[in-house]
């Protein structure tokens, strides 16, 4: 679907930087901990120091062919390591290695699904490089951290096939998930795992020709995504209409200012001058090692969601809030399949255990909630030994202690009274005390039924079943 704005539309393609999980780097042993001091995970290769060899990493060949398989990409067998030439200070050897001709992966494609239409979107190549070290400007000085220097990347380049900032930032979101559900990448904007670049262009309606293309560099948050690239295309369509020419550059984007500003002139692949690395041998993947990729495969997240729907009958809304973290969707389906009830199983794990993880800044994995302890709590209810209201009075218990449902329930005498007698007492005490609502409720005021009902449940401290509440004081206020 076009995105049409002031007479033009615009074209959009994204370079999404994945930084591969692993220990050491792509071309030394070299440490990638994020959270390391300044120069402390360098070595000779890092620094790029006279004489130092480059050495593959093969786990990083392992999970750019497992990203590939799972973008629909056709896997090279063959692939080849290129010399990227341009000086700047954070790449100490003058230049990076990349891959350009024969990159490891290509022809690929997501489905983008948009609230009112799905678009396949291409993946034109996923190629391996090493990442380049961090400069910090403080006034006239300039630091330089070497710890990135090398740290294994997968460069997803999508076809100019997006059309809106809406369409990119979902995009993006896509990418992201897959590789999170992959395990190849942590998926962490804030800390650099996963960075992207925006190619963004607009041309008249109608014309053919395909405007200059200007690269938004560096976006971290998918939300800056949508608003830069919003912002861009709202700046070459003035500068058209001002009949000016729009130059090929990088261009960053102000968050705080909301507008992008000229980093660098954007240079062509000839100003790289790419050759084939001597130092590295080319690449060769065989069918088998693909084949044993491809079978280690996970459930990806849009098929995952089409079986939620389809076999386990949930909302399309509970499925796209239960597959976007693969955690949250395993824990999903452990606790349906324990308890037998999906629906009541998505409904308290998008309210209650989300709210908990929120609270108290918590992954799923590290809360001492269980898909048993939950599948367990929603039994108790389905099976009428607890109500609903009473489960979520213990649940933040069970959320901080680990403590088995039953037993709570056993310890705190809030097993739920389903003793007609025991109710009807209750009913018939409300009922007396409450004799101009019950005349009320006799004449037509049907709405009182929901205050009887509330006395009812605080009397009995919530313990009353409801549909016996329910059942026997509609016989008890129809008896008159």
């Amino acid at each position: 679907m076009a995105y049409e704005i002031r007479g033009f539309e615009a074209t959009i393609g994204i370079e999404i930087h994945v930084q591969l999980n692993t220990k050491s780097k792509i071309f030394s042993s070299d440490g990638t901990e994020f959270a390391a001091g300044d120069n402390e995970n360098i070595s000779t290769v890092s620094a790029g120091l006279p004489g130092s060899l480059p050495v593959l990493n093969k786990k990083v060949v392992e999970l750019a062919v497992k990203t590939g398989l799972a973008l629909d990409c056709k896997i090279r067998q063959k692939s080849i390591f290129a010399r990227k030439n341009y000086f700047y200070p954070d790449l100490p050897k003058g230049y990076q290695i990349s891959q350009y001709e024969e990159p490891i992966c290509e022809h690929g494609f997501v489905m983008l699904k948009m609230p009112d239409y799905e678009k396949r979107i291409s993946i034109t190549r996923a190629h391996l490089e090493e990442d380049a070290g961090k400069s910090t400007h403080q006034g006239d000085v300039t630091l330089l951290n070497y710890n990135r220097a090398g740290v294994p990347l997968l460069e997803i380049v999508s076809g100019p096939d997006l059309s809106s900032p809406q369409e990119a930032a979902e995009y993006g979101k896509i990418i992201r998930q897959i590789v999170r559900y992959l395990d190849v990448c942590d998926g962490n904007l804030e800390e650099g795992s996963l960075r992207c670049d925006c190619n963004v262009s607009v041309k008249r309606i109608g014309e053919k020709k395909l405007g200059t293309k200007v690269e938004l560099k560096n976006i971290n948050s998918f939300r800056f995504i949508e608003k830069a690239v919003e912002y861009e295309i709202e700046r070459q369509i003035d500068a058209v209409e001002r009949n000016e020419k729009i130059i090929q550059e990088t261009r960053l984007y102000d968050s705080d200012k909301n507008r992008t500003y000229s980093m660098r002139m954007k240079e062509d692949a000839q100003d790289y001058r790419y050759f084939p690395d001597p130092d590295l041998l080319p690449i060769l993947i065989s069918d088998q090692t693909i084949s044993s990729i491809k079978s280690s495969l996970p459930e990806l997240p849009q098929a995952r969601h089409k079986r939620l729907v389809g076999q386990m009958g949930l909302p399309a809304y509970d499925a796209d809030v239960l597959t976007e973290e693969k955690d949250i969707a395993d824990f999903f389906e452990a606790v349906a399949k324990a308890c037998g009830n999906p629906k009541a199983a998505s409904n308290w794990i998008m309210t209650e255990v989300m709210r908990e993880m929120k609270e108290s800044h918590m992954s799923i994995s590290e809360s001492k909630m269980t898909p048993e302890l939950l599948a367990e709590l929603i039994t108790l209810i389905d099976k009428q030994v607890i109500s609903g209201k009473i489960a979520k009075t213990i649940f933040p218990d069970i959320w901080e202690t680990g403590k088995n449902p039953q037993k709570l329930v056993d310890e705190k005498g809030l097993g739920q009274i389903s003793d007609d007698s025991i109710i009807e007492k209750i009913i018939e005490g409300v009922l007396k005390d409450n004799e101009k609502n019950v005349a009320e409720y006799r004449s037509g005021k049907t709405k009182v039924f929901g205050f009887f009902v509330g006395q009812i449940m605080r009397l009995s401290k919530g313990q009353a079943n409801p549909d016996k509440v329910n059942e026997i004081l509609k016989k008890k206020l129809e008896q008159g």
